[in-house]
């Protein structure tokens, strides 16, 4: 327990920098691009690939993946270990690849879906289409980066996979001062689209020498390990329903909010990192941290050290959720 809560301290600690960054983030994109129509777009533009990632990748793949990872990594060899994160890789990259491919190619469509207030609004729609072309890939870097962090995680080296998310904040902020004033004065809005594809190659790129240097560096190849793959589909499927309440909750906001007045899609926004705060720090900290543990002793057989790893867990939050509620 007390390796957890140091790991757990560590998550924690890098996840605050990372909010502390998104912080100053938030404030300089709002004193240069306020709440209007530019703003407004580049929400709806980045919620949408943003919303991929965090239902699949980090929702429902990494909670499917670390438990059968671990299993390898305690009953399997190194060689196997490897078959399986090669093999998932190959799989994971070319479903991605085809999915960023169609959104880009299916922007309009998807625009018209998830911010149908925007199609009556012909500066508004076509300007949040040309942003999602630029923004989609974006699911395909970061879902391939949470899948390296998924490993790290499993190895337990929390620290890179927690700090990674700064990397975003600091391309959000470098675009936004540097890169939006080389537009046209009502196109600058567009580096952050950019941005957003760029953070996405360098959070990927970020943790790839730490996955070399645990010699499990992912070397896409496909009929490596296809028992293993197909029990993280098939475990993906009740997480991906857990998952994603939440987030179709917000794109129902999002929704919502784009038939409403100029402004309410960033308002809606802005609040919402309010509450991401507390969350990240401590909630999903403590998750990302557990979930490898709890793996690791189911694989074992070892029920009871599962269940103190579940109540140490709930009492951790309650201490900390009763007295902010």
């Amino acid at each position: 327990m007390v390796n957890m809560l140091k790991s757990t301290k560590v998550v924690s600690s890098m996840t605050m920098i990372s909010r502390v960054f998104g912080m100053i983030r938030d404030i300089i994109l709002a004193r240069l691009f306020g709440a209007g129509l530019g703003f407004d777009v580049f929400i709806v533009a980045f919620r949408i690939p943003n919303f991929l990632r965090r239902l699949f990748a980090e929702g429902g793949f990494s909670q499917a993946f670390i438990p059968v990872l671990s299993e390898y990594r305690e009953t399997r060899s190194k060689t196997e270990v490897q078959n399986l994160i090669d093999h998932t890789c190959a799989t994971l990259g070319t479903i991605l690849f085809l999915i960023s491919i169609i959104g880009v190619i299916a922007s309009p469509i998807l625009i018209s879906v998830f911010a149908p207030g925007f199609i009556e609004k012909s500066e508004k729609f076509e300007l949040a289409s040309d942003m999602l072309r630029i923004t989609f890939p974006y699911i395909f870097f970061i879902s391939l980066t949470a899948f390296a962090g998924a490993i790290l995680n499993t190895y337990r080296s929390f620290s890179i996979p927690a700090f990674t998310p700064v990397l975003l904040n600091i391309s959000l902020i470098i675009c936004a001062i540097w890169l939006a004033p080389q537009f046209p004065e009502d196109k600058q809005i567009i580096a952050l689209a950019w941005g957003v594809f760029f953070a996405g190659i360098v959070q990927l790129l970020f943790q790839l020498p730490f996955l070399l240097r645990l010699k499990l560096l992912p070397r896409p190849r496909f009929n490596r390990d296809k028992e293993g793959v197909t029990r993280i589909m098939r475990l993906m499927l009740p997480t991906l329903f857990a998952v994603s309440i939440t987030q179709i909750n917000l794109l129902i906001d999002t929704l919502i909010a784009s038939f409403l007045q100029t402004g309410s899609i960033s308002w809606l926004y802005y609040s919402d990192r309010i509450v991401e705060l507390p969350l990240g720090v401590f909630g999903i900290a403590l998750a990302t941290v557990i979930l490898p543990n709890l793996s690791a002793e189911y694989t074992k057989g070892d029920t009871r050290a599962y269940g103190n790893i579940l109540t140490w867990a709930m009492v951790i939050v309650l201490l900390i959720s009763l007295p902010a509620a």
